[in-house]
């Protein structure tokens, strides 16, 4: 297979990506290959350059140097046609409290040309019932299926979710947990620091520490080449860090 027919099989394609900042180098040569259809992990600490990554894939932060396809498309030149096959759900985004679940969902719709219906996508993350509901007044783990809607509304091939299930109950993340196992059609990478969640959900996963990638495969294959048998036991090994969630995540 030539290299531009294997390139087409690609769903994300980012090649030695570097991210500098005045006084730090947050990315640091991350380059990631991740097929259609594949669910990937980008694992880290806090303050590892996760973020900063997943923002270069979505086009939302432009790299120092290094290069990013999605489907073939650059997310900078290309922006128009990349935002109609890539949904994100970021960190930190903003919702207006004031509007329901019903009419957020309605807004995101607008962007698209062929989206799901509203009630697909609420169905979809389990939020019918909370169609009227006021976002203010949903449940942080009701919030982040919103999020999800949100980002699979406009029917994208590519999703980015980042750390969604951050401070939610063990109930809220096997219910998210299972929302995303029912994405068979996209391709979804995963940003997150939860172990357990990761080795569920994901085919692939990345080690990521100080913006460089230190492992990337399987769990199982991570776990193998460190000796371990457990995910945590591998990244520690492999890393030569806990992973503690006491910093500021990347670098604004």
């Amino acid at each position: 297979m030539t290299a531009s027919k294997q390139n087409l099989l690609l769903a994300v394609d980012a090649r030695d990506l570097v991210k500098r900042y005045k006084h730090k180098t947050a990315v640091d040569g991350i380059s990631l290959q991740i097929a259609q259809g594949e669910t990937f992990g980008v694992l880290g600490t806090n303050g590892a350059g996760k973020t900063t990554t997943v923002e270069m894939l979505a086009g939302l932060r432009k790299p120092t140097r290094g290069s990013v396809r999605i489907l073939g498309l650059d997310p900078f030149t290309d922006r128009a046609a990349v935002r109609q096959l890539l949904g994100v759900q970021l960190q930190q985004a903003y919702l207006h409290g004031s509007l329901t679940a019903r009419e957020l969902v309605d807004l995101y719709r607008s962007f698209y040309p062929h989206p799901l219906s509203t009630d697909q996508a609420l169905t979809m993350v389990e939020l019918i019932e909370k169609a009227r509901t006021r976002f203010d007044n949903l449940s942080g783990g009701q919030m982040q299926r919103l999020s999800i809607a949100l980002a699979l509304i406009g029917r994208p091939k590519v999703v980015i979710l980042d750390e969604l299930t951050t401070g939610l109950d063990p109930r809220a993340r096997r219910r998210i947990w299972a929302t995303l196992e029912s994405l068979t059609q996209q391709t979804v990478i995963l940003v997150s620091h939860a172990m357990d969640e990761v080795e569920r959900l994901c085919d692939r996963v990345a080690l990521i520490d100080d913006g460089r990638i230190i492992a990337q495969g399987t769990s199982d294959q991570l776990k193998e080449r460190a000796g371990a048998q457990t995910l945590e036991d591998a990244f520690v090994t492999l890393t030569g860090k806990e992973m503690y969630d006491d910093e500021e995540d990347d670098v604004q």
